[in-house]
């Protein structure tokens, strides 16, 4: 079965082509972006050779409608009808959760929800209406993020809000970057079958933490929507509502102030640098104040919840770092693990420092108690899995 695995921004184009029958084997990788602009970049990648170009689309439809001939008329697939399924990382669907069919009742809570999730929900239902017109016959699978965290229990979802604002709004805890803990959860059982308690830290544009247990999401740091736990690149993170008030004493509304949160706060806000990582650690080698400060805040927000965690699953067996983050900056682990041999954490300097460290190995010291790990993410993987096991479930 061949399915695309589709990832979208909101200029964005991005996907992966599976054929599952064949050991779950990449036929190519592909990206556009700029969509909507002048001219677009768009690259494939198929059989160990890379295809470049650039082109004119104006949405995410043309992107898609470019991408399916081209592969097409380079031979990976033998035209676009080749294509069994289409798999989305979707977002959020609120009440639903896990890998669905998409159809009208899909798309409509999608939009519901598309309020809390307005950086990701409208271009996904635009992308699976594009894919529609294009591929009517072709099946599509949303892959919600927060399935994997359905495990949870209430106890850690609900927040202390009027319970029918729960009830009958569905507000509460959902939980994000569900393909990344899931793929970590999954790939640390094939490398270390002892461990059965495992914090993964998913550090990117976008971070979260996981407290797992026996394979299962038991806690996570987002919320109701992506912008809670610690702080984002340009999201603001944990933060008291009720300063809502003193921003409106000074003339700032409501909408202007969650706009602002959600887009200017985070390591930006904070550095007044940039909302990238590797720009605020220029910086604050500098000299910068406040770039030093956001690369501060940021590690110890990750180590309340790492602490938080610990507590929770009684000590962890592993700890795992993920996400462009927490992968390649090997200074970083280094400081959200510091002080930590009494919990029976402690790493291995040159095992983090070295250049394999940046690729799938193990980092943490002899005498660790814990196991620390730096593992590169598959989300993709996982959204085909998900969206192979949804179509068999549909034809029993």
């Amino acid at each position: 079965m061949i399915i695309l695995v589709a990832n979208l921004g909101s200029t964005s184009f991005k996907y992966k082509l599976y054929d599952m029958a064949s050991d779950e084997r990449v036929l190519a990788v592909g990206a556009a972006d700029r969509i909507g602009g002048d001219l677009s970049a768009w690259s494939i990648e198929a059989g160990g050779e890379k295809r470049e170009g650039q082109a004119t689309l104006a949405d995410h439809a043309a992107a898609i409608e470019l991408h399916l001939g081209e592969l097409a008329r380079e031979g990976v697939i033998e035209s676009i009808d080749a294509v069994d399924a289409v798999g989305f990382k979707a977002v959020h669907g609120g009440p639903i959760s896990g890998a669905v069919i998409v159809d009208d009742h899909v798309l409509e809570t999608m939009g519901q929800f598309a309020d809390v999730a307005p950086a990701h929900n409208p271009m996904y239902i635009a992308a699976m209406k594009a894919f529609a017109q294009k591929l009517p016959k072709v099946p599509q699978v949303a892959a919600f993020e927060t399935a994997f965290h359905q495990t949870i229990a209430p106890s850690r979802t609900t927040y202390a809000i009027p319970y029918k604002w729960t009830s009958e709004l569905g507000i509460r805890r959902y939980g994000f970057h569900g393909a990344s803990h899931r793929y970590i959860a999954t790939r640390m059982g094939q490398l270390s079958p002892s461990v059965t308690t495992l914090i993964n830290c998913h550090l990117g544009g976008s971070s979260s933490l996981c407290a797992i247990r026996d394979g299962k999401s038991v806690a996570t740091s987002m919320g109701l929507t992506p912008q809670t736990g610690v702080p984002q690149s340009g999201r603001v993170g944990d933060f008291d509502i009720f300063a809502l008030l003193k921003l409106r004493s000074a003339g700032i509304e409501a909408d202007e102030a969650l706009r602002e949160l959600g887009k200017q706060g985070g390591l930006l806000g904070i550095s007044g640098v940039s909302s990238d990582l590797r720009d605020i650690k220029q910086a604050a080698g500098e000299g910068n104040g406040r770039a030093q400060l956001a690369i501060e805040v940021f590690v110890e927000a990750i180590r309340d919840y790492i602490g938080a965690y610990m507590v929770l699953l009684g000590g962890a067996d592993a700890i795992t770092f993920t996400g462009g983050i927490g992968q390649y900056n090997a200074d970083l682990r280094a400081m959200i693990l510091s002080g930590l041999d009494f919990a029976g954490v402690e790493i291995d300097p040159r095992k983090n420092d070295g250049a394999q460290a940046r690729a799938e190995t193990r980092i943490d010291a002899d005498g660790s108690r814990t196991q620390v790990w730096v593992l590169p993410t598959n989300e993709e993987l996982i959204v085909a899995r998900q969206t192979l096991a949804a179509l068999q479930a549909n034809n029993d």
